[in-house]
């Protein structure tokens, strides 16, 4: 497309070709049109991607941003069984909670994604069922934060199942009426209920967010205290994600 607006700039601004050869130019505009027509074909065929419409990971109807802090965002990821996205682009570093796939529950398991940052990657996710596909996904705009950033929690006792540049993940098994300790993280941190019925997550005000399904989440900004509790009648599993960033 570029390659056509360019040349037909190019014909309007040569008055020999617009206004004294109008068969010229007939000629101009019709190569020009083939070479574009080409020129996206190709590269679409190289993407591998057939769907004209390619949005931003951000703008995907799919996945919705349920918060935002700055650089980081806090992503619904639902795709229904026989559903398939948009082709979307992916441009940042991404931390994925999985809490079901087309085969059932996932229980909360992480996976991240930091090659985005520095490798685009444009894909669509095609969900074939039975079973939803929802993703609690939480994506860093920010740049990585040095290999040395001191920026750790207190308060949680085990180490991290994920820790890198961009993102420290926990996982929590609670016992019900186990409680955590007061966790206070240096970052925005969501806290993800992976598997259960009844979590609380309350703020050192006495404010509380309950969680009551797989897939609910309660956020605290950087510097705000919680605990968790297992107010169910069964074990749940908790998942605390923060998004790393460096303070001004």
């Amino acid at each position: 497309m570029k390659l056509v607006m360019n040349t037909l700039s190019t014909s309007r601004s040569n008055d020999s070709v617009g206004q004294q050869n109008p068969l010229a130019r007939m000629v101009t505009l019709t190569v020009a049109c083939l070479l574009g027509i080409f020129a996206i074909t190709s590269a679409s065929a190289q993407s591998g991607i057939q769907d004209e419409r390619v949005v931003h990971l951000l703008q995907e109807p799919r996945h919705r941003t349920v918060k935002q802090d700055g650089g980081v965002f806090l992503l619904d990821v639902q795709i229904n069984p026989g559903d398939t996205s948009f082709a979307h682009t992916h441009n940042q570093a991404i931390l994925l909670t999985y809490i079901s796939d087309a085969e059932g529950p996932r229980h909360g398991e992480v996976l991240a994604r930091t090659e985005y940052a520095s490798k685009p990657l444009t894909h669509v996710v095609n969900n074939p069922g039975p079973n939803l596909l929802h993703i609690m996904a939480m994506v860093n705009d920010n740049p990585a934060v040095p290999s040395n950033f001191e920026d750790s929690p207190t308060g949680l006792l085990q180490e991290p199942q994920i820790e890198n540049l961009w993102f420290r993940s926990y996982q929590l098994e609670l016992q019900p009426g186990e409680s955590t300790r007061l966790i206070t993280h240096q970052n925005p941190a969501a806290i993800i209920l992976g598997s259960g019925d009844r979590l609380h997550v309350t703020r050192e005000d006495g404010i509380t967010d309950e969680l009551a399904k797989p897939g609910a989440w309660a956020w605290r900004s950087a510097g705000s205290g919680y605990l968790v509790r297992n107010e169910g009648s069964s074990p749940c599993t908790v998942v605390i994600n923060e998004s790393r960033r460096r303070r001004n």
